[in-house]
């Protein structure tokens, strides 16, 4: 038995090394993270902060911010028809996107993936809108809903079938469904584009068994494609969900919220009061009321859908 000292100073020895390796994995580890974090800390939650602090004070940007009011822009802010306005928009905006674009866009993803010809220049025609700057695609769309019938293309159509033309950006009742329509011609191929990458997952054995099995299109589209699609369809509503509660750009581009604020957004009418206006602690406050909703909406989302995907069984 006298081998047993040894074998414990090389079973100690052993354990002493592993020990070292896992520290220095984790100095490397470190060390690696370590500028990311710290860009992560000065540019996303330093702000955050900054925002809460100046969001408590009447602060025009200038100076120092001195003028302690509490919660009053809060209060003022969750008062105003404008931003109750710009609520409703958004959530016009997340109502339409969920039934109509998120599910034309599956459709078309469904029938694209399939063999059907000339599929890969269906996919770039569709796809080719994402890929211009939100600016370009403002000002092409400012042009085409030109009131005016000999300078608007699509009142022009209009005129030609026999219609009255459309003020599509001047008309308080049409401007935001006009806004829509521009989000949806910018955004439609990417979410097409993710459910072919969720289509291209789901193994083909499955739905030829199942039409073996006697189903047909229909019932192999929502009893095997739609829940091996439950993963990505996740993601597309959230990101869908999340871009319209910060949608900016092409509304400040097309109609900078108006007319008379029948298109403001809640980016919008932050923008507006603390970079138009110079009211950045009132600003400051909306910032944070749509980090609130994001943050809400995102741990909520979250916790609802935390389901196991149907094709890890598979």
């Amino acid at each position: 038995m006298q081998f047993l000292p040894v074998a414990k100073q090389k079973l100690n020895l052993a354990k002493n090394t592993m020990n070292g390796r896992r520290t220095q994995d984790r100095i490397v580890i470190a060390l690696f993270l370590l500028p990311a974090l710290i860009l992560f800390l000065l540019f996303v939650i330093y702000p955050i902060f900054r925002s809460v602090y100046f969001s408590t004070f009447d602060w025009k940007g200038f100076g120092p911010a001195v003028d302690y009011i509490g919660l009053d822009n809060y209060k003022k802010i969750l008062t105003d028809e404008v931003f109750l306005k710009a609520i409703k928009n958004v959530l016009i905006i997340i109502t339409l996107s969920l039934g109509l674009q998120l599910p034309l866009a599956l459709i078309l993803a469904v029938l694209v993936g399939r063999d059907l010809p000339g599929r890969s220049l269906f996919r770039t025609i569709f796809f080719l809108p994402y890929v211009l700057s939100e600016v370009n695609t403002g000002i092409m769309w400012m042009l085409l809903y030109n009131a005016d019938p000999t300078r608007g293309f699509i009142n022009s159509i209009m005129v030609q079938l026999g219609f009255e033309p459309i003020a599509w950006l001047a008309d308080m009742n049409v401007v935001i469904f006009a806004i829509f329509i521009t989000l949806t011609w910018k955004y439609f191929g990417f979410h097409m584009l993710l459910y072919l990458t969720g289509l291209q997952n789901i193994p083909k054995e499955i739905e030829e068994a199942a039409r073996i099995d006697g189903a047909n299109s229909i019932q192999n589209f929502f009893y095997i494609t739609l829940p091996l699609l439950g993963s990505t369809i996740k993601t597309s509503v959230y990101m869908s969900v999340l871009g319209s509660i910060q949608q900016f750009v092409l509304v400040w581009v097309m109609t900078r919220g108006g007319p008379v604020n029948a298109s403001e957004t809640m980016a919008t009418y932050m923008y507006r009061f603390g970079f138009v206006r110079y009211q950045l602690g009132y600003g400051s406050a909306v910032a944070i009321i749509m980090f609130i909703l994001c943050m809400i909406f995102s741990l909520l989302y979250q916790a609802l859908t935390r389901k196991p995907d149907y094709i890890t069984g598979l």
